[in-house]
């Protein structure tokens, strides 16, 4: 069974504060890994994470593992 819950285009801009259509550019230029379920898209929870992380910078990289750039 699968263990992680998926989200739709949505509640992924909902999330990251941008719109429908930056989500779908995302997903069509593959930057975003998402499935299709009949007509609609869905993402992984985890894919999102790696998506994100993908795009921090060192600095927030390094706060949020807990490692101090002092």
């Amino acid at each position: 069974m699968l263990s992680a819950p998926f989200m739709t285009i949505q509640e992924v801009a909902d999330l990251l504060k941008v719109s429908n259509a930056t989500v779908r550019s995302w997903i069509k230029s593959e930057e975003l890994r998402a499935i299709k379920l009949e007509r609609e898209f869905r993402i992984a929870k985890i894919d999102l994470q790696r998506f994100v992380d993908a795009r921090a910078t060192t600095a927030l990289a390094d706060i949020a593992c807990g490692r101090n750039s002092e």
